[in-house]
């Protein structure tokens, strides 16, 4: 087993999700039930569900696209959404 890439995906998917909307909506439901165990066996079921869809979304596109190209794209997205987000504070900071 690679352990290195088992930790560097653990730690950024724990990273990640730490006050994500997710785990916001997960402490709501849990809070406002009486049996949290069903909560969490359905937030993890459903965390892994989409997990399994990012793998196999992941694979079909390293099966079609050089990953090179694969990092370009993905470097490309964070730079308009961080231009984006940096437009937006600006924006709002001015009131518009």
């Amino acid at each position: 087993m690679d352990w290195k890439l088992f930790a560097s995906t653990f730690a950024a998917i724990f990273l990640a999700e730490l006050g994500d909307k997710t785990q916001l909506a997960t402490m709501t439901l849990a809070a406002g039930s009486k049996s949290r165990w069903i909560v969490f066996a359905a937030a993890a079921l459903a965390l892994v569900a989409t997990s399994a869809l990012g793998v196999l979304g992941g694979d079909l596109v390293a099966r079609l696209v050089p990953i090179k190209w694969v990092h370009r794209a993905a470097a490309v997205v964070f730079v308009v959404l961080g231009v984006v987000m940096f437009v937006t504070t600006l924006r709002e900071g001015r009131g518009e």
